[in-house]
C-alpha cells in the first residue's frame, strides 16, 4: 500500500506520540455526560447544568493563537467549539502536552476526549472551555477537504462514488446524511408500532430456500456442503407467511431483507429491504385503506405534515389518494383501451408506442411494460393502482365481480411503486394452475417466472382465511420521505463495483 504525505507524517506522528508516553489508542472508558446538541439547545436557560461536563467527538478544525487555542469537535449530535489553554489542560512545569502533544501531534479528523464546563465567547459562541483534554484515537488518513481549481471549490465527498464506498467518510463530512439515516428508522420504527398497535406478530423467516417464490425476480443461487443441496437468496417471504396464516396467526409481519439477481440503477439495489404484512379475514378493499393510515402517519411522525417536498414535486400522503384500475391508468395516459386486447395485440400495440418487446413476454408482462413506460412516470402523487390482469398476479385472488382480474393494488408515489397487495389466493387448485402457467413462462426464457412450491400447495390444502397481503419497499419509500433522489443515499453500504487497483 503506498501511502501519501500526509499519512506517512501522521505516522510519524504516531510514533512521536508513543516516544512521549502518550498512547494513541488508550482502552479505558472516557465518561461522556453530555452532547453537542444537548450543550447548543439548552445552555442559556440552563447554565447551571453545564458547569461539569464530559464529551468527545472527532476534531474538525484548529485555530492556534499561541498559548491557547480554538478547536471544533464533532459528535454524532453535532459540532462544538473549544477554548484551550495551556495553563489550564497543563501543570504548571510540565507544558509538553499543550505546546508538543496538541499543538503538534493532534490533527484534524482525531478523536479526543474533554472535560470542562461551557461558557459564552465574546462573540456570543457558545464553547466549552477545556480544563482536561485525552487523545483517544489517533487517524492515519486525513478527512478530505474542500479544495480549489480554476476558481471553482471541489472535494471527494461531491462525488457520489466516493460517498458510497466510504460512507464511513462521507457521515463525517456531509451536514445532513446522519440526519436521512435517522429519518429511515424513524419510518421503520413508525410502522412497527403501528402495526404492533393492531395486534399483529413481528416474526422472522428464512432467508435461504429451497425454492425462491412470492415475486417475478431472478434469484441468487448457492449451494449447502452438508446437505449438498442448492439453495436460493429469497426473493420475497410471501410464501412462508402465507403458511403462518394456515397456522393460525390472524397477522404477522417482517421487516425482511430480500436480494433480487437484477440490474442496478438509482431504483434498484440488489439487497434491499421491505416489509411484508398479512391479515386474516381482510381484502385489498381493507388492505388500501390500511395503507394510506399507515403512510399518512409516518409522514406526520417525521416531518410534523403530510406534505413533503420531494425534488421539484410537493407531494401529499394526505387521505384518501386517487384511485385508477390498470386499465383505466393506461387508457387514461395512452388513449388506448387494451383491456380486450390478446397476445398479439399486444405486441403490437408496444410497437406502436415503441415499447421493446422479446418472445419470453406473456400477456401480464406486456401489459406491465405498457404501464411501466407510459403510465407510472406520471404519477408523482400517491395513486392507488387496482385490478390487475390475472397474468400479472400469479398468488391474487380472481376478482370478485371483473372476470379476467384479479383484487390487486399497488401503490404508486414519485412515478415508482412503493407497495404492492393483494387479497391472497387462498384456493389450491388455482394456484397450482397459476404455477404451472408460471412455469410455461419459464420455459420461453423469462427467467423472472415462478417455481412451482409443493410444499406451500399442501400448506393451502389445509386451508388458509380470506387474507390481504401487502408488501412495502423501505428503500423507495425512504428515498420520499427523506427527499432523496438515488436509492444509493438511503442505504449505508449499497452495492458497488469491485474498486479499481
Amino acid at each position: 500500500m503506498e501511502l501519501t504525505e500526509q499519512e506517512l507524517l501522521r505516522r510519524q506522528k504516531m510514533n512521536d506520540l508513543l516516544e512521549l508516553g502518550v498512547n494513541p489508542y488508550p482502552a479505558e472508558t472516557f465518561e461522556v455526560n453530555t452532547s453537542a446538541k444537548d450543550i447548543l439547545t439548552h445552555y442559556d436557560s440552563d447554565k447551571i447544568e453545564f458547569k461539569n461536563i464530559s464529551i468527545a467527538g472527532r476534531v474538525m478544525s484548529v485555530r492556534d493563537m499561541g498559548k491557547a487555542a480554538f478547536a471544533v469537535i464533532q459528535d454524532s449530535t453535532g459540532r462544538i467549539q473549544l477554548y484551550i489553554r495551556r495553563d489550564d489542560i497543563c501543570k504548571s512545569d510540565d507544558k509538553v502536552l499543550y505546546d508538543t502533544v496538541f499543538k503538534k501531534l493532534i490533527d484534524i479528523g482525531d478523536i479526543i476526549g474533554v472535560k470542562g464546563y461551557v461558557f459564552t465567547t465574546k462573540t456570543g459562541e457558545t464553547s466549552i472551555h477545556v480544563e482536561e483534554l485525552k487523545l483517544l484515537s489517533k487517524a492515519l488518513k486525513p478527512l478530505p477537504v474542500v479544495k480549489e481549481k480554476d476558481g471553482e471549490k471541489f472535494d471527494e465527498v461531491s462525488d457520489p462514488e466516493f460517498r458510497y464506498r466510504q460512507r464511513y467518510v462521507d457521515l463525517i463530512v456531509t451536514e445532513g446524511v446522519k440526519d436521512t439515516f435517522r429519518k429511515r428508522t424513524q419510518l421503520v420504527n413508525t410502522m412497527r408500532t403501528y402495526l404492533n398497535d393492531k395486534g399483529y406478530l413481528e416474526v422472522e423467516t428464512p432467508i435461504l430456500q429451497p425454492l425462491y417464490g412470492g415475486a417475478a425476480a431472478k434469484p441468487f443461487k448457492t449451494h449447502h456442503n452438508t446437505l449438498d443441496m442448492t439453495l436460493y437468496l429469497r426473493i420475497a417471504n410471501e410464501l412462508y407467511l402465507k403458511r403462518l396464516i394456515v397456522g393460525g396467526f390472524d397477522g404477522v409481519y417482517e421487516f425482511s431483507k430480500d436480494f433480487r439477481n437484477e440490474g442496478m440503477s438509482r431504483f434498484h439495489n440488489p439487497e434491499f429491504t421491505q416489509i411484508e404484512l398479512y391479515v386474516a379475514y381482510k381484502d385489498y378493499e381493507w388492505m388500501m385503506n390500511l395503507v394510506e393510515e399507515m403512510i399518512e402517519r409516518i409522514a406526520i411522525e417525521i416531518h410534523g405534515t403530510t406534505e413533503i417536498k420531494v425534488g421539484e414535486n410537493m407531494i401529499n400522503f394526505q387521505r384518501p389518494w386517487k384511485r385508477f384500475t390498470m386499465y383505466e391508468a393506461i387508457q387514461h395516459f395512452t388513449q388506448i383501451d387494451i383491456s380486450q386486447m390478446d397476445e398479439a395485440a399486444l405486441v403490437e400495440t408496444c410497437t406502436q408506442l415503441d415499447i421493446h418487446t422479446d418472445k419470453s413476454m406473456g400477456r401480464g408482462k406486456l401489459i406491465d411494460e405498457i404501464f411501466g413506460a407510459k403510465c407510472e412516470p406520471h404519477l408523482i402523487q400517491p395513486t392507488f393502482i387496482t385490478d390487475y390482469p390475472v397474468e400479472m398476479s400469479p398468488l391474487a385472488k380472481k376478482h370478485r365481480t371483473k372476470e379476467g382480474l384479479v383484487e390487486r393494488f399497488e401503490a404508486i408515489c414519485n412515478g415508482k411503486e412503493i407497495c404492492n397487495a393483494f387479497s391472497e389466493l387462498n384456493d389450491p387448485i388455482d394456484q397450482r394452475k397459476r404455477f404451472e402457467d408460471q412455469l410455461e413462462l419459464g420455459k420461453r426464457g423469462d427467467d423472472e417466472a415462478m417455481m412451482l412450491d409443493e410444499d406451500f400447495l399442501r400448506a393451502l390444502e389445509y386451508g388458509m382465511p380470506p387474507t390481504a397481503g401487502l408488501g412495502i419497499g423501505i428503500d423507495r419509500l425512504s428515498m420520499i420521505i427523506t427527499n432523496q433522489p438515488s436509492i444509493q443515499d438511503v442505504l449505508f453500504f449499497p452495492q458497488m463495483r469491485p474498486e479499481k487497483g
